[in-house]
């Protein structure tokens, strides 16, 4: 029987992201793993069912399924290091955070010496990526096949604070593969120290059931659409109060709408929105965070505006949930959205911090049907085909299987 190729995803275990990804794999053949990028004690709902998970937690829980699949050494191991994890726990803060620092260092280390996997794959990098050099960098023998995957603002925003610019030069000079979303990243990549292979850039989710998607989406025109539909990050990146700002501004120009926030972490956009509410007399309404994707998505069919603003991304999600369902997207000029969208066309590209500029542009949106219905046929006729996911797996089974025959021929090179 021919033995399985594994791969091992280091990863935030919670986001629905990575569960996206690595879903592509699902029945490709492979042997797949999770292991957290992050010290958390649960992960995604929905991860066990696209990798097995090397998480202490579900391993204390699940005994049996533990030592038949990693044997019985790596399990007395595994319980070992929880302990001594647990145990620094009622020390100092300071000592807990480094603690657990090094327990996950520990265990990756562990998990690449008795699992073996053929490719170890980081996804994000100031947590995955940053946890994956500090192991390989202490590596003695040959190393797997390292693949990293850039994420949102690991290297457009993180690569330029002195703080992180080292580390991210190690990461990107280190893996063997490097991928992303945006031309953008990968010649920033290249600035950086990668000298590995040039690999197409595409979304790091996995894309859409675009037959699903194209049913919903057709349920109404936009310019029959009532909701404004706002991503309601704040925080080191997100400008969600900007865009309410926005709204403010053009609060004449909404009678009949209503605003929806989704993504909303933060009490400073929850009051605001309620603020916004009293001063307009508009409805507003926040998506529950808890909310599926599916319900987010449904969300997005019924919403003629999306805006999403912030000081640095990649392509961003929410500008392909977007375009898939017919939203139209105003989007922050920090992005790469000048990759899948024409200003002013199919789309506008703002300032994330100029909510004057951002209220033009929502303005515009309001009053011209036209505008909304061309760009919402365009970005579906452009991009449909584009996010696939069934097209998207595809490629990425391909990629994987790339990665590997090359790791072959380097082998043979050096022996």
């Amino acid at each position: 029987m021919k033995k399985k190729k594994k791969i091992l995803f280091v990863a935030f275990p919670h986001s629905i992201h990575a569960v996206r990804w690595i879903r592509q794999l699902k029945n490709a053949g492979w042997d797949v793993a999770i292991f957290p990028s992050v010290d958390v004690p649960e992960y995604h709902p929905e991860m066990p069912e696209v990798a097995s998970p090397f998480i202490s937690l579900y391993l204390l829980r699940n005994p049996r399924t533990a030592v038949r699949r990693y044997g019985g050494y790596f399990f007395l191991l595994n319980i070992f290091l929880f302990l001594l994890k647990w145990f620094m726990v009622v020390t100092s803060g300071d000592i807990r955070r480094r603690a657990g620092k090094r327990y996950l260092k520990t265990q990756l280390d562990m998990v690449l010496r008795f699992w073996r996997p053929d490719i170890v794959h980081s996804l994000e990098t100031q947590s995955a990526g940053y946890l994956v050099a500090d192991v390989k960098r202490k590596w003695k023998g040959r190393f797997p096949v390292w693949v990293h995957t850039n994420w949102g603002s690991d290297l457009y925003l993180f690569g330029r604070l002195k703080v992180h610019e080292e580390r991210v030069r190690e990461v990107i000079s280190s893996c063997d593969h490097y991928l992303c979303e945006c031309r953008r990243d990968l010649a920033l990549a290249k600035t950086f120290g990668y000298a590995g292979p040039v690999h197409e850039p595409y979304p790091n989710t996995g894309g859409f059931d675009v037959e699903k998607v194209g049913k919903l989406r057709g349920v109404s025109k936009t310019s029959e659409r009532k909701i404004v539909l706002v991503k309601g990050y704040q925080h080191w990146a997100g400008r969600a109060l900007v865009a309410l700002r926005a709204l403010e501004l053009c609060a004449d120009d909404l009678k009949g709408y209503e605003v929806w926030l989704y993504s909303v972490q933060t009490d400073a956009v929850t009051i605001k929105a309620e603020l916004f509410a009293q001063t307009t007399g508009l409805p507003v309404n926040i998506m529950p965070l808890d909310s599926s994707h599916d319900a987010i998505l449904e969300l997005f069919t019924r919403s003629r505006i999306y805006v999403g603003l912030s000081i640095s991304d990649a392509i961003s999600t929410s500008l392909l949930e977007a375009m898939v369902t017919g939203a139209f997207p105003i989007q922050s000029c920090t992005s790469c959205a000048d990759e899948w969208i024409v200003d002013g066309k199919t789309g506008f590209i703002v300032p994330p911090e100029d909510p004057e500029r951002v209220a033009v542009a929502i303005r515009r949106a309001l009053t011209d049907d036209a505008l909304v219905d061309r760009a919402a046929d365009l970005n579906w006729q452009r991009n449909a085909e584009r996010l696939d996911a069934k097209i998207l797996a595809e490629k990425t089974i391909q990629l994987y299987t790339n990665v590997l025959e090359m790791g072959k021929a380097e082998r043979n090179d050096v022996q």
